[in-house]
């Protein structure tokens, strides 16, 4: 009984010879350029000759040579970007390779090439409690990570990063404040001292860039936050002040989770031998992902591209 394919399975059947197309092709440029037999670099290859063969001489529907296409891409995307997953891949191909694919499709080329993101590491957190806090809010933010506009709700935190000279370990630290509504990062201080300065520093960079701005201020209760005199230019900027519970580090969410993004794309897995490295990674990566990295909970724009089109429609 004949059984018409469906576009999934002439789809699936062209993903079946994805693996092996770059084996395929290795093989022949060698014979070609080497004239090595075809046995033995099919025996190196671990695939049969009459498979090869088979390859050699066919004609290649279009929903393979689609997914070949597509799979040169995402290889190319992975070698850069070894962190992204296949929904960001997907997302990738779209805006700046003007290839469209649906979600499933690029999972099975993924799975077909092998390709996963990079392990995410749990992120600590340096921000130190403190001891006698000068001055405590309540949590008026309350996990309510939306907004409408943005300067409406921004969060702050302090990360650090390590390097090493020699054996002698080195630390960064990073102070950075994120804005809800459209994820961008507000304004950032790289020091090497974590301390009051780093973060008032932090603050008075992003009261330059939005004078206007009088949002709900997040944090956690780390001593910088709790200091009095921080309260103070809170107070002075017309800002609300929000802390996190003790031990609710979730109260500061989207911050925890940019910390996680920076480290587990750029940071983990790797060993800087240089301060200079460290902040060149910081600063090209902040401008990445405030003008480049696409994200789906803004409707698959950047950042800075969904803080524009707020402007845009006011």
């Amino acid at each position: 009984m004949f059984l018409k394919k469906t576009r999934g399975d002439r789809e699936e059947a062209g993903l079946s010879l994805v693996r092996h197309e770059f084996i395929y092709q290795a093989i022949k440029e060698e014979n070609q350029e080497h004239n090595y037999p075809i046995s033995t670099l099919c025996k190196f290859g671990k695939v049969s000759r009459a498979a090869y063969y088979k390859w050699l001489h066919r004609e290649i529907p279009e929903s393979e040579a689609e997914n070949l296409r597509i799979a040169d891409e995402i290889e190319r995307i992975h070698e850069e970007s070894p962190d992204k997953g296949y929904r960001r891949i997907k997302d990738d191909l779209e805006r700046y390779h003007n290839i469209k694919a649906n979600d499933k499709r690029v999972l099975r080329i993924c799975r077909k090439l092998d390709i996963k993101s990079t392990i995410k590491y749990s992120n600590n957190g340096c921000t130190r409690q403190a001891a006698n806090p000068q001055y405590i809010a309540e949590n008026i933010l309350n996990r309510e990570f939306t907004s409408g506009a943005p300067n409406e709700k921004w969060l702050t935190d302090v990360t650090e990063f390590k390097y090493y000279v020699g054996i002698i370990k080195h630390k960064l630290y990073l102070s950075a404040i994120l804005d809800l509504y459209d994820r961008r990062i507000v304004s950032y201080i790289i020091r090497d001292s974590n301390n009051n300065a780093l973060v008032f520093d932090t603050f008075d960079a992003a009261i330059e860039a939005n004078p206007d701005a009088h949002p709900i201020f997040h944090s956690d209760r780390g001593f910088q936050y709790t200091n009095r005199a921080f309260h103070a230019k809170l107070e002075a900027a017309g800002m609300t002040q929000s802390m996190s519970r003790i031990a609710k580090c979730i109260d500061n969410g989207p911050m925890e989770g940019f910390w996680g993004i920076i480290k587990r794309e750029r940071y983990y897995g790797k060993r800087f031998t240089s301060r200079d490295s460290v902040v060149e990674m910081i600063e090209e990566y902040i401008d990445y992902y405030n003008n480049k990295r696409l994200q789906r909970n803004l409707g698959v724009l950047t950042p800075l591209e969904k803080h524009e089109s707020y402007l845009q429609a006011a």
